[in-house]
């Protein structure tokens, strides 16, 4: 049977399990499984046993769960309440000011966090009663929370770069600087494209009355909010490009240092330090067993012979590299509105990681590319992760209609801020190249 044949066969078996129902990590298992004893033989699943263990005890992926600790206490310490607070008072007099001063909070919990979880889910809860409170449109207020939580995909420290890394042996410092500058150009589209709007539509987004307005120097009291979050950004990513920790010793770094933040906020308790930890626990097993299943169905496929069929059938073709690369750009959009960006990485990079490679794409730049598509997938319908997480915290008059209409303009933003990375790699590759040469 040919090689062609074989690869159609494996992804309608593997599309099939999907649709099933089957969770991802024990989908890619079990076409691993078939697929080994289909080609090889018995002998084969020896593959799987030498897989599990290279996959679970990857120094990498120890960073993992302690930025997911890290995450949890921080949405247990009551910073975002006096982040919200000091924006409020600064930004409340602009017209769009509370939902422009929400992405930049998302943003600072993004370099805080790694996960988009933290943000979307905290400011819906905090930022969004207030908005809405104060004549905020639905589309304005709900759009903002959902593209400002997405941006813990892109600026560091990030999960899913985290993932990567231990995928395609990139260097994940330079991962992380490598989003710096696209994390921040994101964010400043959202925030201009706020202001702008509202600015001709004032309705939008109303600025606070004059009687809620403070005097300046109670303002500049309210701005040691963000003692905080600065010293945990600094301790966190100024110990990585400094060289003084590695980016998983780092991890454990940011983790001990939300703990002490939630301690000296007064918001410690026995009973948050269960739930934190155990809600790390829960979501990084399931992304260990996701990494497993992913890495077993691409050792087998590659055994077989496949990958190598499926990227000479693509260099064939004969295009030119960038509209190959534009292609891939637009398979991960298509798949992100489906697929978890886990998920996502796991069936795409054992195709899509050489055939970068064999047209010559930087390995740091390529990344970010893919981490930007991962962040486009959290906001992109019907199935976006964070979309759900808003529908979690929004009362009941907003519908998932509302909620997927309000974040069209920033699916639109973040398109354009994938475009600017694309024709200008420098965005990418300055910091790294940089700071670490």
């Amino acid at each position: 049977m040919s090689i062609g044949l074989v690869t159609l066969i494996l992804f309608i078996f593997l599309a099939l399990l999907l649709l099933s129902g089957l969770p991802l990590a024990f989908g890619l298992g079990a076409t691993a499984v078939v697929l080994a004893l289909w080609k090889m033989g018995p002998e084969a699943l020896f593959l799987l046993t030498t897989t599990a263990f290279s996959s679970w005890t990857l120094y990498i992926l120890v960073a993992l769960p302690l930025f997911v600790l890290m995450a949890n206490f921080l949405s247990h310490s009551g910073i975002a309440d006096d982040l919200y607070e000091m924006m409020y008072h600064w930004m409340g007099s602009l017209r769009g000011g509370l939902a422009m001063g929400t992405v930049i909070i998302c943003a600072v919990f993004a370099a805080m966090s790694g996960v988009s979880a933290a943000g979307t889910v905290t400011m819906g809860l905090v930022a969004l009663p207030s908005m809405l409170k104060r004549n905020y449109h639905k589309d304005i207020a709900v759009g903002a929370i959902s593209a400002g939580g997405s941006l813990g995909i892109l600026i560091p420290p990030s999960i899913i770069m985290i993932v990567f890394a231990s995928l395609t042996g990139a260097s994940v410092g330079k991962l992380f600087m490598g989003g710096v500058i696209p994390g921040l150009v994101m964010a400043a589209l959202f925030v201009t494209y706020i202001g702008i709007r509202t600015l001709v539509q004032p309705h939008l987004g109303p600025s606070i009355p004059e009687e809620e307005k403070i005097s300046w120097g109670q303002k500049f009291r309210l701005v040691r909010a963000v003692i905080f979050p600065v010293a945990l950004v600094v301790l966190v990513l100024g110990t990585i490009y400094t060289g003084i920790t590695t980016p998983t010793e780092a991890s454990a770094v940011g983790a001990f240092g939300a703990l002490i933040c939630t301690i000296l906020k007064r918001r410690f308790s026995w009973a948050m330090f269960q739930e934190a930890t155990l809600e790390a626990f829960k979501l990084s097993v399931m992304v260990g067993w996701i990494v497993l299943g992913a890495k077993a169905f691409s050792h087998i496929y590659a055994a077989t012979g496949a990958g190598k069929f499926i990227l000479g059938m693509i260099s064939g073709l004969e295009l030119r590299p960038w509209l190959i690369l534009l292609a891939m750009q637009l398979i991960l959009f298509i798949l992100g509105m489906f697929i978890d960006p886990i998920g996502i990485m796991m069936i795409t990079l054992p195709v899509f990681l050489p055939l970068s490679e064999e047209l010559g794409f930087d390995l740091i730049w390529f990344g970010v590319l893919f981490t930007i598509n991962m962040e486009l997938a959290f906001i992109s319908p019907p199935f976006g992760m964070n979309l759900f997480y808003m529908k979690g915290v929004v009362p009941n008059s907003i519908s998932m209609g509302d909620i997927y209409r309000s974040v069209l303009p920033f699916i639109a933003l973040e398109v354009l801020g994938l475009v600017l990375v694309i024709l200008f790699p420098q965005l990418v590759l300055w910091l790294p190249n940089a700071m670490m040469g």
